[in-house]
């Protein structure tokens, strides 16, 4: 990325959780500046500040308060390289394919092309390797798109648990069996989100649709690209080391930090002790880090000695929320290795993703600087 240089980007779905959360963080990043925000026909028209109900624990940046809210339509964003889209999955279908048919890149948080074959789901931390497919993705769109496309995050609670995996497979190999059970904040339900009747004093054991969200999102993310003969790539989903995979997901009275307990069989034995787990979780060191991406954290992986920690409150907003932390590594005695993982659901497991996976893009000349 050229030095001082810029690329204009916009946000769609700008007033929301996710949205508030792209503008944070992008109204201070060294390479991209907000240039349009989008949102809702009922926002459209009105100036950021009055279009918003503002949720964040900072103020509003300056440099958006006065910027016109636009509809979500492609035509404001001409001038945009970069499209980061925050909208809810009942909105983000046609308008995301809309906004790729207009040769923009979109970087999504929904869930509406996650499961698409020639879509990368990609956590930045994990499997960059993914933006490998984007050609093949352009190439089949009608018309065929030069610069246009769609990348997604994944669920924030998949993406907290495969940072660890990924780095304990590239250690020790690969994985068979994954038991998780998930303590998700109540953020991750968006704004208004769950009632305070339903949630104070409570544990809530199903949200709906993310057990087999992280079930079959987690094959994807761990697994490679492959091509066949006639040069058409697809994803393997851990294909070549069938991986198990069983979830169970309940939602807990914290704001923001998704907790999550997991329990992991190798396939090598004898397995990995947990001295040598702690030591692979903190030496693992991604792609984005070593390539130079401003927003991926010093330290992916912080690896806790205490007994009782990472805890939400005191962990979560670490490096910003950029790494996850892990805590309590010890041998499981119906698996091989059990451990805790916390994870910034609306930094990591949201936006920051997005972000990172911009960077990504950018340097390896996917998007043009």
């Amino acid at each position: 990325m050229e030095e001082g240089r810029k690329i204009n980007v916009g946000i769609l779905g700008a007033t929301g959780t996710v949205g508030q959360r792209f503008i944070t963080l992008l109204s201070v990043h060294p390479w991209f500046v907000i240039h349009a925000l989008g949102a809702s026909p009922r926002s459209a028209g009105k100036p950021y500040a009055s279009a918003v109900n503002w949720k964040q624990a900072t103020p509003i940046p300056s440099a958006v308060k006065t910027v016109v809210v636009r509809e979500c339509k492609p035509e404001h964003f001409a001038d945009c390289a970069i499209i980061f889209s925050g909208l809810d999955a009942d909105a983000a279908g046609d308008i995301e394919a809309a906004f790729r048919g207009a040769e923009l890149a979109v970087f999504s948080n929904a869930k509406n092309y996650r499961r698409d074959p020639n879509v990368p789901l990609i956590v930045p931390l994990v499997n960059p390797g993914h933006l490998s497919i984007i050609p093949q993705q352009q190439a089949l769109h009608s018309p065929p798109l030069s610069k246009g496309f769609i990348v997604t995050n994944a669920n924030c609670s998949t993406t907290g648990i495969v940072i660890p995996l990924a780095a304990l497979e590239k250690a020790f190999g690969p994985l068979e069996l994954l038991l998780v059970t998930t303590m998700q904040a109540i953020s991750g339900a968006g704004y208004p989100g769950v009632a305070s009747l339903d949630i104070m004093d409570n544990i809530v054991p199903h949200i709906g649709g993310e057990e087999e969200k992280i079930e079959w999102e987690t094959l994807k993310i761990l697994g490679g690209v492959q091509e066949d003969d006639q040069g058409a790539k697809s994803f393997d989903m851990h294909a070549n080391h069938p991986l198990r995979v069983s979830a169970a997901c309940n939602r807990v009275p914290v704001i923001d930090g998704h907790t999550e307990c997991v329990s992991v069989r190798f396939a090598r034995r004898p397995p990995p002790s947990p001295q040598q787990v702690r030591e692979a979780l903190a030496a693992f060191t991604p792609d984005a880090k070593a390539l130079g991406c401003p927003s991926a954290p010093r330290h992916t992986i912080t690896v806790h000695e205490e007994p009782d920690r990472p805890q939400p409150r005191l962990d979560r907003y670490y490096q910003d929320g950029a790494g996850v932390s892990v805590g309590r590594v010890r041998q499981c005695p119906v698996l091989d290795i059990k451990f805790v993982v916390l994870s910034n659901n609306v930094s990591i497991g949201a936006a920051t993703s997005s972000i990172i996976n911009a960077e990504l893009a950018v340097l390896k000349g996917v998007v043009a600087a």
